[in-house]
């Protein structure tokens, strides 16, 4: 799991920040401070606009006026981050782009005296030394390290720490980050539909479906919980072709029994109607009873049916 921070949410912080700014070692009243909050504003405004270079240019600005204006770092590195392009990596400038914004985030990782601005600005130094930037896991670790230490009860902190070692080969430390997510939030659906993806990509499909069945036990009036399970059990049967025919059968009962937990909650769930319309396909070219392959088959294309309906009146859940 990558989490990605958009500029939108950085803009609407930045509003929220705005005036509230704490005057620093120059005095509230004085000129170059006065100066450094208006170019503070300035740049806020450019902000919001998406207008990244010249934002970074007043909040330079507003530095060289009063480099105590703490407030300033995060948003003039993420005015940085904004203008750097992955794709462009080894050109000079845009290189630049992302050194500047890492040296402005460590700053406001350090000085910011907001909890939540410092928190702010060490995710999004993990997001820059990560697969889709600099994709440099030695400089990100400690980062997200950093960040568990901030706030242990934060389950996504772990996350990113596994997903940086299973990305490393590192399984067993990727588990225990992910069991260590567990431990300090076990009434977190999301900890175990974490847990189940990497199981499932590590190939232990009973741990897999044990992690989902504890996701959706901890909201049982939620079908989205046990129409996950139905999906991983189609994928399960119909892309593993070194299952055991009975096994397959098997996987296949239990897919349809997922969706027809789920359909009990929600009848017009559309994604249910369809993975049980597919899984009952499944179930009928199995069969050599052809009675039962017709009634399976007339069922499918009864759920199939349901569902275009719902889809064509805009409905998904």
């Amino acid at each position: 799991m990558t989490t990605r921070f958009r500029a939108g949410s950085v803009a609407a912080a930045a509003l929220a920040v705005g005036l509230s700014v704490a005057a620093g070692g120059c005095g509230k009243y004085s000129y170059s401070n006065l100066k450094a909050i208006k170019a503070f504003k300035d740049a806020n405004d450019l902000f919001k606009q998406n207008d990244y270079r010249h934002a970074a240019d007043r909040y330079e600005e507003a530095l060289k006026s009063n480099p105590d204006l703490v407030k300033v770092y995060f948003f003039l590195g993420n005015s940085y981050d904004q203008q750097y392009k992955a794709s462009k990596a080894g050109d000079p400038q845009n290189d630049q782009y992302i050194q500047k914004a890492i040296q402005n985030y460590q700053i406001a990782a350090q000085r910011d005296d907001d909890p939540k601005m410092r928190k702010l600005a060490l995710q999004y130094l993990f997001a820059a030394y990560g697969p889709e930037k600099l994709n440099d896991p030695s400089k990100a670790e400690p980062i997200v390290q950093q960040l568990i230490s901030a706030d242990s009860s934060d389950p996504a902190n772990y996350f990113q720490l596994s997903k940086l070692y299973e990305d490393a080969g590192r399984y067993e430390d990727a588990e225990k980050a992910l069991l260590k997510a567990k431990e300090v939030k076990p009434s977190e659906p999301t900890v175990y539909t974490q847990l189940a993806a990497f199981y499932n990509r590590q190939g232990d499909f009973d741990k897999t479906i044990e992690s989902l069945q504890q996701a959706a036990d901890l909201a049982p009036n939620n079908p989205e919980g046990y129409q996950l399970i139905a999906a991983y059990y189609w994928e399960k049967a119909s892309k593993d072709f070194r299952l055991p025919a009975n096994v397959k059968h098997d996987y296949v009962l239990k897919g349809i029994a997922a969706d027809d937990k789920a359909l009990s909650l929600n009848p017009n769930y559309v994604d249910a109607l369809v993975y049980k319309n597919i899984l009952l396909r499944i179930q009928a070219n199995m069969e050599k009873d052809k009675p039962t392959q017709d009634r399976l088959l007339k069922e499918a294309d009864t759920l199939r049916q349901k569902a275009m309906d719902l889809q064509k009146q805009g409905r998904r859940r």
